[in-house]
This record gives C-alpha cells, structure tokens and sequence, in this order.
C-alpha cells in the first residue's frame, strides 16, 4: 500500500510504499512528468509510515509503526539510517510511531499505541537529541498537522474518529467527531484557514471521505 507522501518545492513527489517484500518496500521518488522510482528501500517486515522532508538539510525522515524506528534517508536516495529507536517509538500492542513532521529544529511524531505526541531535536551534527513528550492521553493518534500558531497542532484520533486540537502545553479539546462525518479520520492538511480531513473507515467501512473545516484562528 502507499502510505506517506510529501512535496518538494520543485514538485518532486515523495512517498512511501509497503509492499511486506524486499523488492518494493521503501521510499520512492516522482519527478514531474516522470516515472515512480525507488531511492531507498526499507525492511519488509516493517511499515512505513509518515514522512517528512527537510528541506533545509534535503533530508526524509520516515516513521516505521512495526519496528518502532525514524528512519533518515537523502533525499537524493541512499541507505536509510535508523535515526532513532528510542523506546517511546515503540508499539505496546498494535503500532507504534506513526505521524510525523518537521518543525522548528525537531522531529515530531505521533505513537498510535501510547497515545502521545513526541519532540525529537535534531542536533547540530544531524542525530536525534533526546526525546521530550509533549501530550499524552492521545487515543488512537494517527497523523497531525500544525496550525501555524506556534506548537499548536489538529490531531487525527483514528479510533474514536475525532479530531483534537493540541494546545502547546499539551492540553487538548476534542473540536470533530463523528457527528461532523468523520470515519477513522488518519490524516490533516492545511491550506491558510482551510482544515482537511481525511477519513479512512478502515473499521466503520461506511464512508470513507475527505471534511473540510475552517479553522477559526
């Protein structure tokens, strides 16, 4: 399946295909106008997740749910690093990492299992500085999105199909449910004060669908 995407600033798409074998796993490039191709590949026994690109540095970051791990990869292609194995990565039972993006300096990622939100510094030299939680009590947290307001963030909550909005301190609210149509919501996007949700039904299955919001700022 195809999970993680990101865009460059020339185009150029960024995406990530799990495939459970070796010879299709992994972080895959496409150039506008031209064809999918493989830049790095990824252990089969894992699941690529989020990604991220940084472009201050041209660097993919990639979570992998299975294998509890953020992966670095060139964007140019090249064999991944295990940037980070630490153990709030890791799944309890089900997933573990799982959203992920770049922000001020830092990795940030979600843990569907543990229900957190996690700060990971990027150091000077490029390795992962120790890991701050910044929220907890996250049921189900797949991707997220920042607003724009400092570290405030709109989480995706997968399982009970709600949308929170994470305040800095780590506070939250709960702002769509599935009254407003939601459905195993899985990831957010922005676009100035236009909210995207989108919604998988991977458990309802009844009505996968993509809700628009305006996000009151």
């Amino acid at each position: 399946m195809t999970v993680g995407i990101t865009r460059a600033q020339d185009g150029t798409l960024y995406f990530l295909y799990a495939t459970g074998t070796a010879d299709l796993t992994g972080v895959w490039r496409m150039r506008p106008g031209g064809t999918p191709q493989r830049i790095a590949a990824l252990p089969a026994d894992g699941l690529p997740n989020g990604l991220a690109l940084d472009p201050r540095t041209g660097t993919l970051y990639v979570t992998d749910s299975v294998l509890g791990t953020i992966w670095s990869v060139p964007a140019a292609g090249g064999t991944p690093t295990a940037w980070s194995t630490a153990p709030e990565l890791a799944a309890t039972g089900f997933l573990g990492a799982n959203g992920l993006k770049i922000h001020n300096g830092a990795v940030w990622a979600t843990n569907l299992d543990t229900g957190t939100i996690l700060r990971i510094p990027v150091l000077a030299d490029g390795r992962a500085g120790a890991v701050q939680t910044r929220a907890t009590g996250l049921a189900g947290i797949d991707d997220f999105a920042f607003t724009g307001h400092g570290n405030q963030i709109l989480a995706a909550l997968n399982g009970p199909s709600e949308v929170a909005l994470v305040q800095p301190d780590g506070t939250h609210s709960i702002v769509l449910t599935p009254a407003d149509g939601l459905q195993n919501p899985t990831s957010i996007a922005l676009r100035g004060d236009t909210v995207y949700v989108m919604s998988a039904a991977y458990v309802t299955a009844k009505d996968p669908n993509l809700l628009l919001a305006h996000l009151n700022r």
